[in-house]
């Protein structure tokens, strides 16, 4: 096993410790993971919820928003409509929630049983029946044609919310609400299902709360510069900038009407920063015949920002934080556009606790769906979890109680590997409804929560039982398909553990892989590829290339499904042996690299290390969403104990390290047989390794896993 610290320029850390305020480590860390602009660092240093992008920025929000304000006035039915994943089941909980808060007559479905993923026709129409009038779907229905085409025909619109990588042609609904629009202006494209579902509904509240919900205004600031005057404005629509004007103007040399100005500010509120500067340079650049109407924010944000008080724009970019980590030159009228949405967004109180009990479901959906934990996503789910901690909406209280995560620190591996598996259960065993109806207390919270867990041990079951017979015809089926991709389908293969055997395959045969299951005369197959074996090759290609022959299908780069008739299966696998498989190329097969992201003296193997842990996180989940944890290297600690444990076998190795001031407990999995002869008692060896929290009757405990060692060099 190989281990690698990329070599990084002494002057780049050093930079990014002066400019960011960071310490020397998390530096070196950070310009170690190529995470070295401003953009990047701000989501990892940050994670207040002003840094969250508008709502407003993704394609159609405002259309849906007041689509919706209309079902509310109107007094109609709206079906919110989701899919049965995590991801679903809490988009389906969050939208349905908040428009019943709104009053709105409100019901919800998602696919159960042997359902096929997506809105259907039966859906709709059976909708339409009971007089409804608006249908959203949540995490699905970008791939939705013939549903939305029905719904119009029976006077019934749609709004889409997803994520989901949209087609060429999308689906003829009011709405589509999805950041991966090719019209999209918004600047994070890889939320889930569940965080677009978040912005809809912050969207909803600032439409409730504001006056300034559709409404443009416009912000201007004139300084000066040499012999002239660069005038800059900016226009927000509901506090999102949609555009912007910078001119450079010589006093006495041009009329008003000569530049772009009053194009620019016609029809609009215009808002200034000290109206008696702003005025003067005004009639100084054009001459006293020109008087503009103008607002003095100046005083109004000074009342709900008390630090802005006397100050100008240009100490106040100074000051900025947001001017800090812009890669762009960060203007004055930059900064009197973030201060004036910060001053909009705590005097209208955007930002509640219903805003907080939101994102622990944005933050499970975050998790569940293996989101890049990157951008904006970090701040759902730092947010999500602080908030699943210290106020844990209902059924999700009950869910921590019987997981036994009462009360304790919870982590985005916690969420990972134990409680989005649990609700995920729910759909995976054919009852989605009950995880909704938990988290939308429909019925008794504690009953429900013991539900899914009941589910979550017999899926287990299931996907044990189901792994030790498919694992042999996975592997017979690579040599079918030129050694690049497995392949596993027949109607021994429960529907609800496809997606996990399918990674499961690709996790240990390091290939591409498909698991499907046959019954009622149609295949239902889960698609993966993992972005660490094989970074080059997605799948949604193969949907498209094989689209007719489908009866729904949808995903995500890495991780995709479908549905066909039986009858077309062959047709299915030829078309994938001869046109996907020749254009995989194939991992190369070379020794296993441990990256390492700093090397730690043996004195700093103290508790105050935490801190670097609990900055970077969230991490990726079981699967890795490119934020893996952190690896350390440390030379030279001593072996103080060395003890063989394990339930089934002494496998594991448990040590206690000495690193001088402190001594750690290190757990070292399967590896019994590795390190039985490597080394005795008070040897010296190098280690690198992860830190993680053990927690024990109630107490928290820090402690070492290694992922490898060698004897200290003498």
């Amino acid at each position: 096993m190989k281990w690698e610290k990329k070599d990084i320029p002494q002057e780049l850390v050093r930079e990014i410790v002066r400019k960011y305020k960071c310490d020397p480590i998390s530096a070196s860390i950070l310009a170690r993971k190529g995470i070295i602009n401003g953009g990047e660092i701000k989501y990892f240093l940050e994670d207040a919820l002003r840094f969250l992008h508008n709502p407003f920025g993704i394609p159609n929000m405002e259309d849906a928003v007041e689509r919706i304000l209309a079902a509310k006035d109107e007094g109609e039915k709206v079906l919110v409509f989701g899919d049965r994943d995590v991801d679903g089941m809490t988009s389906t909980a969050l939208l349905t929630n908040c428009l019943r808060k709104m009053g709105i007559d409100t019901q919800w479905r998602i696919p159960v049983g042997d359902e096929p993923y997506g809105l259907s026709i039966a859906v709709v129409e059976e909708f339409a029946a009971g007089g409804g009038a608006l249908i959203i779907t949540v995490d699905c229905g970008i791939s939705d044609f013939d549903e939305v085409k029905r719904a119009a025909e029976l006077n019934i619109d749609v709004i889409i919310t997803d994520h989901h990588n949209p087609q060429d042609e999308t689906p003829s609904a009011l709405a589509i609400v999805n950041p991966k629009l090719s019209e999209s202006r918004y600047p994070f494209r890889d939320l889930a299902g569940c965080g677009v579902a978040y912005k809809l509904v912050s969207a909803l509240r600032f439409a409730l709360k504001s006056s300034l919900f559709k409404q443009s205004i416009c912000l201007l600031n004139i300084r000066p510069a040499n012999d002239s005057y660069v005038i800059e404005m900016v226009k927000l629509r509901n506090l999102f900038i949609i555009d912007r004007l910078s001119e450079t103007v010589v006093p006495g040399v041009v009329h008003v009407t000569q530049t772009r100005l009053p194009a620019f500010l016609e029809s609009q509120q215009i808002f200034v920063w000290d109206a008696r500067v702003q005025k003067a340079a005004i009639t100084k650049i054009f001459g006293e015949d020109i008087e503009v109407q103008m607002w003095d924010a100046a005083p109004e944000i000074a009342k709900e920002l008390p630090s802005t008080d006397g100050k100008s724009l240009l100490r106040l970019r100074e000051e900025s934080s947001l001017a800090r980590y812009s890669d762009m030159e960060f203007s004055e009228i930059d900064v009197f556009a973030s201060l004036f949405v910060s001053f909009i967004q705590k005097k209208e109180k955007l930002f509640t606790e219903d805003d907080r009990q939101d994102l622990q479901l944005a933050c499970l959906g975050t998790i569940a769906d293996i989101m890049p934990l990157k951008d904006e996503n970090r701040i759902i789910v730092k947010a999500g979890l602080e908030s699943m901690q210290k106020n844990p909406r209902p059924g999700l209280d009950a869910l921590l109680f019987k997981l036994d995560f009462a009360g304790r620190r919870l982590t985005s591996n916690d969420l990972g590997w134990t409680l989005c598996p649990t609700i995920n259960a729910a759909g995976r065993m054919g009852s989605p409804e009950r995880a909704v109806c938990m988290l939308l207390l429909e019925d008794d919270k504690y009953k429900l929560a013991a539900e899914l867990i009941d589910m979550n041990k017999k899926r287990k079951e299931k996907g044990e039982e189901t792994w030790a017979r498919i694992k042999p015809i996975a592997e017979k089926s690579l040599s079918n398909f030129d050694h690049k991709f497995a392949v596993v389908g027949d109607e021994n293969i429960f529907r609800g553990v496809t997606g996990i055997m399918a990674n499961r395959m690709a996790d240990y045969f390091k290939t591409p892989a498909l698991a499907a299951s046959f019954a009622d005369g149609v295949v239902t197959g889960s698609l993966r590829s993992s972005i660490r074996d094989n970074p080059n090759f997605i799948l949604t290609p193969i949907l498209e290339e094989c689209a007719e022959l489908f009866i729904d299908k949808g995903g995500h780069d890495y991780a995709a499904g479908f549905s066909m008739y039986v009858e077309n299966w062959e047709s299915f696998l030829e078309r994938l042996k001869k046109r996907i498989v020749p254009s995989i190329e194939p991992a190369e097969q070379t020794e296993e690299v441990i990256f390492i992201d700093a090397e730690l003296p043996p004195s700093y193997l103290n508790r105050n290390v935490m801190r670097i842990i609990d900055l970077f996180e969230p991490y990726g989940g079981p699967y890795g969403s490119q934020n893996e944890p952190l690896t350390f290297l440390t030379r030279g600690v001593i072996v103080r104990d060395v003890v063989f444990v394990g339930k089934n076998g002494a496998n594991h190795v448990k040590l206690a390290v000495d690193t001088g001031k402190n001594k750690w407990t290190a757990l070292y999995w399967n590896a019994a047989d590795r390190v039985q002869n490597s080394f005795n008692r008070h040897d010296r060896i190098d280690i690198v390794f992860k830190i993680t929290r053990n927690f024990y009757r109630g107490v928290e405990t820090p402690q070492i896993e290694i992922r490898d060692l060698r004897r200290a060099e003498k």
